[in-house]
């Protein structure tokens, strides 16, 4: 923006003191982020700038913490074709990891969204009682600290039935921990409260009366909803639905606490190779995940730019 005509020279010299504070701050929070990137191409095992690195040398950059992703694991690192990428796909432990978390967050998402959609459909309604006590609840496992909610889920999911009070069942009856259902549903229940906050916005913008015109119009309840409810706040379900995936496939506690050996994420690998052994590897995850992460939020701000055209809060 720029500092208009009529701005003294102390409104001038505060504009651009506040840009260089705005560009201090922004520099302090993404320079962490910025670099791992270079350090990721590094041809040496050390987490420093090298020598060569640092003069540009083209020795000193390599793509072989990349391939490590692909070969850490695999029976047969040295295979080529079909058969390298055949290994890696069932062998490979970040492979298998990467899987993990893509299916988990989609599985995941799906429900949260769903649920956190038509919670966010009711709280909207105001003859729904007791909207601000249900509102709480519902975004409760965003606020309440993740290590309690993990806790509270592994010994829930580890016997439902003897918490629920169904005596004389067998003792693992419905035993939801260290198995995908039971990771889904956790990554559920911490992606619901982003589906119903991003939900509720859009629907305050939302006229009421479409409603009742379709009605009168002779469309049922159904018919309402997805021809006319459902266009008009997709955008807002599909940032939801974006912020849960990116919840569950950025969460580690409560696979630390529910995941078995066969439910590794990329996140619990992380923490694995962190633990067992520092390799480079781990910066090249992590600016994959970087750039997967920037392209999410770039999906989300179209979104709501595109949500912001359609209830006509911006001109086109």
């Amino acid at each position: 923006m720029a500092v208009p005509t009529y701005a003294t020279p102390l409104e001038r010299i505060w504009h651009y003191a506040y840009l260089v504070i705005c560009g201090l701050i922004f520099f302090f929070l993404i320079a962490p982020i910025i670099v791992i990137i270079p350090l990721s191409f590094n041809a040496e095992p050390y987490f420093t700038f090298t020598d060569r690195m640092l003069s540009f040398d083209p020795e000193g950059y390599s793509m072989r913490w990349y391939r490590s992703l692909l070969t850490f694991g695999m029976q047969n690192p040295d295979a080529t074709g079909w058969a390298f990428w055949s290994d890696a796909w069932q062998n490979a432990n970040w492979v298998k990891a990467a899987k993990n978390s893509i299916i988990i967050g989609v599985f995941s998402t799906l429900l949260a969204t769903v649920l956190g959609t038509l919670a966010a459909l009711g709280l909207s309604r105001p003859e729904m009682p007791f909207r601000r006590a249900i509102m709480a609840i519902l975004i409760s496992p965003m606020i309440v600290p993740l290590i309690i909610t993990a806790t509270g889920m592994f010994f829930f999911y580890s016997n439902p039935c003897e918490l629920l009070g169904l005596v004389g069942l067998p003792t693992n009856c419905g035993r939801l921990a260290g198995t995908y259902l039971g990771v889904i549903l956790a990554h559920a229940t911490l992606g619901i409260p982003f589906v119903i906050i991003t939900v509720t916005a859009t629907l305050v913008g939302f006229d009421q009366s479409l409603n009742r015109a379709a009605a009168s119009l002779g469309a049922n309840p159904r018919t309402t909803f997805f021809r006319v409810t459902m266009p008009l706040i997709l955008p807002g379900v599909i940032s939801g639905a974006l912020f849960a995936f990116v919840t569950s496939f950025d969460e580690v506690v409560a696979v630390l606490f529910i995941a078995g050996p066969e439910q590794q994420t990329i996140p619990r690998q992380m923490w694995n190779g962190i633990r067992e052994q520092i390799s480079p590897a781990i910066l090249a995850v992590a600016t994959l995940l970087v750039i997967f992460s920037i392209a999410l939020l770039t999906t989300v701000e179209l979104l709501r730019r595109r949500s912001e055209r359609i209830r006509g809060v911006t001109p086109r």
